[in-house]
């Protein structure tokens, strides 16, 4: 830079200061912990707010001169002020007509309370019968007890009824369904798996209810869609909910056109209270035409895409969604693995665990195909993000993604890995090398049914010990960013971010999933809050704007009841959202 430059941006620094300074504040917080999540996660006592964003960060003494007879002065006597939350994976319309709904809510349930759960659904429901349509969410199929339970059809035909039901497990990639709902579907003996999918069979090779991935989307023609109120209630029901844990910006990760149409309605009713990034499914067939998927994905944000990141709340495409394979537990093993699932050659009482026949699936889509989609989505401004669960599928994401680097060079395509369950040790540095973002569940990495009943024996103790690699990945350079994936679990930020740095469980869940899961070291504190803040919003592409309390940033802001930098980790799950602001204006205020 040429001395003339350097003083010219010098004046030119000097100038914006002076004119962030030179009018008082709307809003200004003092006597606080305020932690920025800038690049120094510098803590600071004061935070000025004009016009919506940031115009002063640092301590009592200098945020002064902002106070004027209109500013409003919150006096947060020591208590604890952050950047308002960046999930960035979820799925909110599905969270909020999973609210509204036939829930089963997370629980462990026998058969018999399964059953007893869905009857009451349908007792409800009477004036639906025979006819229509019953779907179940939220179902917690690997903790059905006693621990090895596997449903199938037989439990539902069972019930009181004869309408045609479908049940849906919380993590989103298995049905159970009925008989009717099966003939409905035209699901038989002689169907064949389609790509990306598996219908399960009984010992005689009839159907036995459990559908996984693909081979269940064809429900999603049969069964009636909701009106557009509906999903605009249910829109409203997912708002209300994530204003509560302090989210300002979320990833919905696979976002149908129906949910667009519904937060576009709330938005221009003004109900909007959180910024809200949409990202379309590349399904497996669009490998037949790459160009045309990439052209439908530039249609729907032509649509839907509100531009640069505002003061108000505002919806954004730049995102599309690929899912490379399934989930890596029991009973489904969909997950992509590089070596076999393991299999019990042994009795219950005197196991003996080999490797089995399978290894999941194939990747959904290979290599090749896949970095042509992705360098295409790429050079159109799009930003892939990609679901992976088992390490196989994870390596052949990253060699999707190498062959996307070398072909689209230096522009800044941030691709997100969600979930990376299982990574193999080999694969940690890539993600720093070919600057992927892991995104992750975080409450995932604890003992639980789903990794101790359904994982553990499967992957054998090596596999098992690096399961929910976080901290691994975090040494090895990966930017970790966080994402909830709700409603695969209930909605709880501050659970998932104690289970990032401890790895245990909550002490209710019981003695069989006490103590910490694997090997992995977790995260510190400070590497969550980064994970679920600025982290999240740079794999978002909008750390420009949001993400980090710094000048010229918008005022996005989470005020807790504690400071989870502080306490006993273990007490981060107990963290209570006061407030949460977006752009300067209070849109949640605990009572």
């Amino acid at each position: 830079m040429s001395r003339i430059l350097r003083r010219l941006t010098l004046l030119w620094a000097l100038v914006a200061t002076a004119a962030v300074a030179a009018a008082p504040a709307d809003l200004v917080y003092r006597h606080g912990h305020i932690y920025t999540a800038d690049a120094n996660d510098r803590v600071v006592q004061a935070l000025a707010v004009r016009a919506g964003r940031i115009v002063y960060v640092g301590d009592d003494a200098g945020v002064a001169e902002f106070v004027g007879r209109k500013t409003t002065v919150k006096d947060l006597a020591g208590g604890f002020l952050m950047p308002g939350l960046v999930d960035g994976h979820m799925h909110p319309m599905e969270g909020g007509v999973r609210a509204i709904g036939c829930n089963l809510k997370y629980d462990p349930l026998t058969v018999a309370e399964f059953q007893h759960r869905l009857q009451q659904c349908l007792d409800a429901d009477r004036q639906h019968e025979p006819d229509g349509w019953l779907e179940a969410t939220n179902w917690f199929q690997q903790a059905m007890l006693p621990s090895g339970t596997i449903a199938h059809k037989a439990m539902l035909e069972a019930l009181k009824t004869r309408r045609p039901i479908v049940i849906r497990d919380a993590f989103g990639h298995t049905v159970l369904a009925n008989s009717r709902a099966m003939a409905a579907a035209h699901i038989t003996r002689e169907s064949v798996d389609p790509p990306g999918g598996r219908i399960n069979r009984d010992a005689t090779g009839e159907p036995n209810g459990l559908l996984e991935d693909s081979a269940h989307a064809v429900f999603e023609k049969l069964i009636p869609a909701k009106t557009p109120a509906e999903y605009e209630a249910a829109a409203r029901a997912a708002l209300a909910e994530m204003a509560a844990q302090g989210l300002t910006t979320v990833l919905d990760a696979d976002t149908p056109e129906y949910a667009m149409r519904a937060f576009a309605a709330v938005q221009k009713r003004g109900g909007l209270t959180l910024r809200m990034h949409f990202a379309p499914q590349i399904d497996i067939a669009d490998m037949e035409n790459p160009q045309a998927a990439v052209q439908r994905v530039m249609a729907l944000r032509k649509r839907f895409d509100g531009g640069p990141i505002g003061i108000p709340a505002g919806l954004t495409l730049r995102n599309a969604k690929f899912y490379i394979d399934g989930v890596i537990s029991g009973p489904a093993f969909t997950g992509a693995m590089l070596d076999p699932y393991l299999v019990n050659a042994g009795t219950a009482e005197a196991p003996r665990w080999v490797a089995g026949p399978s290894r999941g699936p194939e990747p959904y889509f290979a290599t090749v195909p896949l970095g042509d989609l992705l360098t295409r989505l790429g050079k159109a401004g799009i930003d892939p993000h990609l679901h992976v669960d088992g390490d196989r599928a994870v390596r052949t994401a990253l060699d999707a993604v190498a062959l996307m680097r070398q072909t689209i060079g230096a522009r800044d395509v941030r691709v997100a890995f969600a979930h990376d369950e299982i990574v193999h040790p080999d694969d940690y540095p890539r993600f720093k090398a070919l600057g992927v973002y892991p995104v992750l569940s975080l409450q995932w990495g604890k003992p639980a049914p789903d990794t101790i009943d359904q994982s553990r024996d499967y992957f054998g103790p090596a596999r098992f010990s690096i399961l929910e690699p976080a901290g691994f990945l975090a040494r090895a350079g990966a930017p970790i960013a966080y994402g909830s994936d709700w409603p695969v679990d209930a909605l709880n930020e501050w659970f998932a971010l104690k289970v990032g740095v401890t790895r245990e469980n909550d002490p209710s869940a019981g003695p069989a999933y006490a103590g910490r899961l694997g090997d992995d070291p977790g995260l510190t504190a400070v590497q969550a809050l980064r994970a679920i803040t600025i982290m999240a919003a740079r794999q978002l592409h909008c750390d420009d704007a949001v993400g980090s309390l710094e000048v010229g940033k918008i005022a996005d802001l989470a005020l807790l009841d504690r400071d989870p930098l502080s306490i006993d980790p273990h007490e981060i799950a107990h963290v209570q959202v006061r407030e949460t602001v977006l752009g300067g204006k209070t849109v949640y205020r605990a009572h």
